[in-house]
């Protein structure tokens, strides 16, 4: 690439009867310097266009680079749909056309092909139901990869990460080991330094139990693994506060005090960052060996197809996923 060369952001669609096509047409109208390149069918795009009333120009991705790109240009890397989409109504048989979309992506991502990789959702149902155990793209991309990874979340004002992810609540408790507690917060540590520059990460987290356990009277997860875990991290220098009740860490007087928060699980703090940032909020998957970012929400079933569907947190994942290639480009760590 060269200098003056626009950084090559692969997007994926995810369900093609969601409104993810419809997203990925709206953010090409925009004027975001960035040479996308949508990993999708070419004419489910071209439907997706006629629905938003959107002007379009897409071009068979030739790999080269770009200097200038117009608003509405977009390059396509096509693949295939197997059955024409109906919007809002999701097709198994076209299961493995999106994990072909994800794994064009990350193996390009990989393969220095693409700088980095924007995802619109999926609906993991639909993969299920096609006989394929699908879980979501953190854990798709994390097995791909061979990485450790740890999903986070993140809004102008808050970010969060998880130590589980889409697992059930019974299924909790038993899947924060000392070991999974200490990799996830080694990673969380690592990639706020490499990523977003905070030489001496402050991360709060939260405990497991109602007022973190109340000294062991509403649960012992906290005595038993995960204060053991916070201290031998911070004899080794990492700042981390905690375990923390998830009802009062959120609260305007505590946010000073941290750059991160690491919850328990899914539910636990993600409706804070989402009812307070809805639009402004991005998904993305540390650990990865490339940078992945995402919308912050799921298909919106309801309103794929009628060209209403809001843009917004699929633009701040691309702006997002540019300010972090631009910052790998101007301090890379160390290979």
């Amino acid at each position: 690439m060269n200098g003056s060369a626009l950084p090559r952001l692969a997007l994926t669609a995810g369900e093609p009867a969601g409104v993810g096509p419809e997203l990925l047409v709206r953010l090409a109208a925009t004027s975001l310097a960035a040479n996308f390149v949508a990993i999708t069918d070419k004419d489910l795009l071209e439907r997706a266009a006629a629905r938003c009333g959107v002007a379009i120009r897409l071009v068979d991705d030739d790999g080269g680079d770009i200097d200038v790109r117009p608003p509405g240009s977009l390059r396509v890397r096509h693949i295939p749909l197997v059955a024409e989409e109906t919007p809002g109504h999701p097709d198994p048989r076209n299961a493995q056309h999106v994990l072909a979309t994800l794994a064009e992506a990350a193996d390009g991502c990989m393969q220095e092909r693409y700088a980095a990789v924007v995802t619109a959702p999926l609906q993991k149902s639909s993969i299920n139901d096609a006989g394929v155990p699908f879980s979501g793209h953190t854990e798709f991309f994390a097995a791909r990869s061979h990485a450790d990874v740890v999903m986070m979340l993140a809004s102008p004002e808050l970010r969060v990460a998880l130590a589980t992810t889409h697992l059930p609540l019974n299924a909790v408790s038993s899947a924060i080991t000392a070991a999974s507690l200490e990799q996830t917060l080694r990673i969380v540590h690592n990639e706020l330094r490499t990523k977003f520059g905070f030489e001496k990460p402050r991360i709060a987290v939260l405990g497991l139990n109602p007022h973190a356990g109340e000294s062991g009277h509403i649960g012992r997860e906290e005595i038993d693994t995960i204060i053991p875990v916070l201290e031998t991290l911070r004899q080794q220098g990492m700042v981390l506060l905690g375990p923390l009740p998830a009802d009062t860490a959120f609260v305007p007087a505590q946010r000073h005090h941290y750059d991160a928060v690491l919850a328990m699980y899914h539910d636990q703090a993600l409706p804070v960052l989402k009812s307070e940032a809805f639009d402004r909020t991005v998904n993305l998957t540390l650990g990865l060996p490339f940078i992945r970012t995402s919308v912050d929400h799921g298909t919106a079933l309801d309103l794929a197809g009628s060209g209403q569907a809001d843009p917004s947190s699929l633009i701040a994942a691309a702006r997002m996923a540019l300010d972090l290639v631009d910052r790998r480009n101007k301090f890379p760590s160390p290979r």
